[in-house]
């Protein structure tokens, strides 16, 4: 595991100091981080996914139907 250094707003230190064992600070750390880039990596694919949303083709549920039927019959 590496070393970082970040700064704490002086409340959030608090709270962590008092909520949380000395031994465990860096695990708890380390998981609200891991949950936090998660959610920013949804949230960038989220983002890449409504921007496709107007260039694809909008298909029929009769086209998709087609479609499915098609690709069963090439195996």
């Amino acid at each position: 595991m590496a070393k970082v250094s970040v700064s704490l707003d002086p409340d959030v230190r608090t709270e962590l100091n008092r909520l949380v064992p000395a031994g465990r600070r860096s695990r708890v750390i380390n998981e609200a981080l891991r949950r936090e880039l998660l959610r920013l990596k949804r949230e960038e694919a989220a983002s890449r996914l409504r921007g496709l949303r107007g260039t694809a083709a909008t298909l029929t549920a009769n086209e998709i139907s087609a479609a499915v039927r098609s690709d069963r019959r090439r195996t």
